[in-house]
């Protein structure tokens, strides 16, 4: 087992000290970036004070896209299947 490693991330002029495995490090702090990013634009594009509401906005907005990934996801792998069904029955008429 791989030692824990401490770190501290500021979300939303808040520290959060956590400990974590060292092969998390890297995406944790791109994560807090990205969140530290959105949370500047729905500022400056909002006019939002509280940060709460900012916070919870940029949750829905992460929400949203992992969501959708996984919605595009079922529709290639169903367009996938569909073609592979199709492919299949070619094969099948010419055997």
């Amino acid at each position: 087992m791989s030692e824990q490693l401490k770190i501290k991330l500021s979300i939303a002029n808040r520290v959060y000290p956590l400990t974590i495995n060292p092969g998390q490090e890297e995406g944790l702090r791109k994560a807090t970036k990205k969140i530290e990013a959105m949370i500047g634009q729905f500022e400056q594009n909002y006019s939002v004070r509280d940060k709460q509401d900012v916070l919870a906005m940029c949750a829905l907005q992460f929400a949203a896209q992992v969501e959708q990934k996984s919605i595009d996801k079922e529709y290639v792998n169903e367009e996938v299947q569909d073609k592979l069904e199709a492919l299949n029955e070619l094969l099948q008429a010419h055997i």
